[in-house]
């Protein structure tokens, strides 16, 4: 008897050994991960656990790893930049609030996932799922949080990677092969474009997979085993999404980027038990970013890779390591033509119109003269979406092109000089059908009366107030040319703004108010600025406006769409810009945590290449003389853009510098030289930069009032801190924690190069860029600015001998459009 009351316990005992060693890919607010524990997926493909990487003893972390494969890899990191040091043990728990939540034996958070959404009381789980996805899961299944959300450096199967700047993942690689810390490498979305991914080394890219054409399957890898992993793109409610997928069955796959830079696609073999690498990008030359300079493309085609020049395009260099130029400038007039370039990869920095049919997106290009190329694809293939068209349309240089085979690429549309075509193809143009040129004569004819009717309306309005002995004074060579700029009619402007009703009002200033409209059929968001008709400026600027912006085309500058004049009204139809302006979100204490570092550094970059733009790049040098932080706007993903153009002046020839008796612009803002002498250059925009360079590091006006106890203004407080060597004093408490010092100390340095006294000291904005760019470019040393400090009160007593105007001094309106 006693025997059969021992028998069971033994047994017992061993079942519940069973039941404590099987391992379980749940994780409860009552049960935590501790060092030593792991998880492991249901099908036992992946395991989540802490591990200390290979030649580390003090530093250990929580990650995720394929648990069937004998070589340790691992996919997903949480803590990568903050790790469990001194090894001490750490522990994983799911909170009450449903966040995942590492903690160090000091009960220091190194790692959360702060989800923000609340479970309602109801019990979650965190699972480790056999996608190598660690997910936090309601009852009813519904994922609130998921790691391929944020990844590290590894895409996985069916892991899906967003096509949108809004909902972007970018992996970044390893500092090292034991080293899981960020590096400088990173492969994501393009932050202009939701059409491409870049992989970039800091801000260099060099490598882009070209924009998104509306092909499903955009490519299928085979590895040496004959495993086929496929690149397809996806529309999920009107987002597009890349994944990978493999075939059922499949060894163990992934992508990854390398510690070296390298996007890696791999497979597991069980016979050699080693990653197989079956394609490394970027693989030959052609995928190395713009390797073969501006207009130049790559041909993948030959057995040896080989740069060549476009179309009517030639070098001088016999490598082309400097790119191509045109056999013979543009016209801009009939002498223009398009050719189709076929199986083309699509070059980088294009512009991306919406709402276009495939004429419509020609007749973008051809009638902006600055247009050098467009392309178009339909989108549909990848299901129903409000806009299935994409047309790209590209300024200036082309950059990033190739050629990769008939099976790749698309049309890519290219604007040459006409005697610049082959006679062949010349003769093809010819022979176009008898109705296709009455169309096109009528449509040149029906442009040509809209041009001439809006000419006549500039010149009506430009003698109305100009002298009369100025009248006949010679112009500048962009107001001798025509504008190629479509004028809209009153009555469409009037209904687009719902006839200039307050609650459309975006802004308003010395010169007038901005409304938003809904302009034409397609309901096209624009901003119309309304001239005042009191303003005995708003004539001068608007001719100024729509004479100079009609001629400049650049990502960084403000889009001007159309003009109109009608009896004394005077408008100006330009982008809409959701975000509206800089100060907007810099000077307000409940917005400002929304330019974090990377988008501050986005912001100063893309302004400086606009002033590049001004200053060397266009077609005359133009010098803004108003720049300041209301009169850079924002786009939806917070891109910069210069506006407000109509103070600005162009320098024709070997001019470099000017005079004026009625100084323009806004006090803090403006050089010595200019404020005191009226004297003016590319260093008077260079100089504002520099100011708006130390704002948008600190966070804080040029004339703020806490700076007035010790200092006249930022500027001289920024050099006090920095010839100190406190600058990290001047960054702005909302992002100093969070945000690379070093390069916000750069900055400052070249803000206080930007604001020295002294014209020549100044950097010339192709300078700036450069030491914006490149972390390594040395910096010289600053001297101290004296303007603002012992200047200020000289510039406020010579006013009236120097015929400054106050009511000129600010000229912009303080609300973005």
């Amino acid at each position: 008897m006693g025997t059969s009351h021992r028998t069971p316990f033994p047994v017992f005992v061993l079942l519940l050994l069973i039941c404590f060693c099987k391992s379980d890919d749940h994780l409860t607010p009552s049960k935590l991960l501790s060092t030593g524990d792991k998880l492991i997926s249901n099908g036992g493909i992946f395991a989540l656990g802490f591990f200390s990487p290979t030649n580390s003893t003090t530093n250990s972390y929580v990650g995720i790893w394929y648990n069937n494969v004998p070589e340790r890899t691992y996919v997903w990191v949480a803590n990568r930049d903050n790790p469990i040091t001194s090894g001490s043990p750490g522990k994983l728990v799911l909170t009450t609030s449903s966040d995942l939540v590492l903690l160090d034996s000091k009960g220091r958070t190194l790692w959360t996932t702060m989800n923000n959404i609340t479970a309602g009381g109801v019990e979650t789980a965190a699972i480790l799922l056999d996608s190598g996805n660690l997910v936090i899961q309601l009852p009813n299944g519904t994922d609130i949080w998921q790691s391929f959300h944020h990844p590290t450096d590894t895409i996985l199967p069916n892991m899906n990677l967003p096509l949108n700047n809004n909902l972007s993942m970018y992996l970044i690689a390893w500092r090292g092969p034991d080293d899981p810390s960020s590096s400088d490498y990173s492969l994501g979305v393009d932050s202009s474009s939701s059409l491409q991914i870049l992989a970039k080394n800091g801000s260099r890219p060099y490598w882009r997979r070209a924009a998104l054409d509306g092909v499903w399957v955009y490519a299928m890898y085979q590895s040496k085993s004959g495993i086929i992993m496929s690149q397809t793109i996806a529309n999920r409610g009107g987002e597009f999404y890349l994944t990978y997928t493999v075939s059922d069955g499949s060894p163990s796959m992934r992508v990854m980027l390398h510690y070296t830079g390298m996007v890696k696609f791999l497979a597991w073999s069980s016979n050699s038990l080693s990653w197989e690498i079956f394609l490394e990008l970027p693989g030959s030359s052609c995928d190395s970013y713009a390797s073969c300079g501006p207009f130049g493309y790559c041909d993948g085609t030959q057995a040896v890779a080989t740069c060549k020049c476009l179309d009517g395009f030639e070098s001088d260099d016999h490598n082309l390591s400097t790119g191509c130029q045109r056999k013979k400038e543009l016209h801009c007039g009939e002498e223009d033509s398009f050719i189709t370039l076929l199986s083309m990869k699509t070059p980088d920095k294009f512009l991306y119109i919406r709402n276009r049919s495939f004429d419509q997106c020609a007749t973008e290009c051809s009638r902006n003269c600055s247009c050098t190329a467009y392309a178009y694809a339909n989108l549909s293939t990848l299901g129903t979406t409000v806009d299935q068209s994409r047309c790209l349309v590209w300024m200036g240089e082309l950059v990033d092109t190739g050629k990769h085979g008939d099976d790749f690429g698309e049309n890519l549309y290219l604007r040459i000089r006409s005697s610049s075509v082959s006679k062949k193809k010349t003769g093809a143009l010819i022979a176009l059908p008898v109705l296709s040129v009455l169309s096109v004569l009528v449509c040149i004819y029906l442009v040509w009366i809209c041009k001439s009717r809006g000419k006549r309306r500039i010149k009506e309005i430009k003698n109305k107030h100009t002298p009369q002995h100025l009248q006949n004074s010679k112009l500048n060579e962009l107001e001798n040319e025509s504008i190629d700029l479509p004028y809209i009619c009153f009555e469409d402007i009037v209904t687009a703004t719902d006839n200039f009703s307050d609650y459309k009002m975006l802004g308003k200033g010395g010169f007038g108010k901005v409304y938003k409209g809904l302009l034409g059929g397609g309901g096209t968001e624009v901003a119309v600025k309304r001239l005042s008709k009191s303003s005995g400026q708003g004539a001068e600027e608007f001719r100024n406006e729509v004479v100079l912006i009609a001629k400049l085309q650049h990502r960084n500058l403000v889009r001007l769409l159309g003009y109109c004049t009608h009896e004394d009204e005077k408008l100006l139809i330009y982008e809409y810009l959701p975000n509206k302006s800089l100060d907007a979100f810099l000077f307000d204490a409940t917005r400002n945590s929304v330019l974090d570092w990377l988008t501050r550094f986005k912001v100063i970059k893309g302004i400086a290449r606009g002033l590049l733009y001004l200053h060397q790049d266009s077609r005359l040098t133009i010098i803004h003389r108003d720049l300041k932080a209301s009169n850079v706007l924002l786009d939806a993903e917070m891109n910069p853009k210069i506006s407000d153009f109509g103070m600005a002046r162009i320098f024709g020839g070997n001019e470099q510098q000017a005079n004026t008796i009625h100084v323009v612009g806004t006090y803090g803002y403006m050089s010595p030289e200019y404020a005191m002498e009226g004297s003016f250059s590319v260093k008077s925009d260079t100089y504002s930069f520099g100011v708006l360079l130390l704002e948008i590091a600190s966070g804080s006006k040029i004339s703020s009032s806490h700076f007035m106890t010790d200092f006249t203004s930022l500027i001289a407080y920024a050099w006090s801190l920095w010839k100190d060597g406190n600058a990290r004093e001047l960054v702005d408490s909302s992002i100093v924690e969070n945000c690379p010092l070093h390069e916000v100390l750069r900055c400052i340095h070249i803000g206080l190069l930007c604001v020295q006294d002294n014209p020549n000291a100044r950097p010339l904005m192709s300078s700036t860029v450069f030491m914006l760019e490149n972390e390594t470019a040395l910096l010289p040393t600053p001297k101290e600015p004296l303007y603002f400090r012992q200047r200020y009160d000289e510039v406020e007593d010579q006013r009236d001998t120097m015929g400054i105007t106050l009511n000129k001094m600010t000229i912009t309106m303080q609300e973005g459009r």
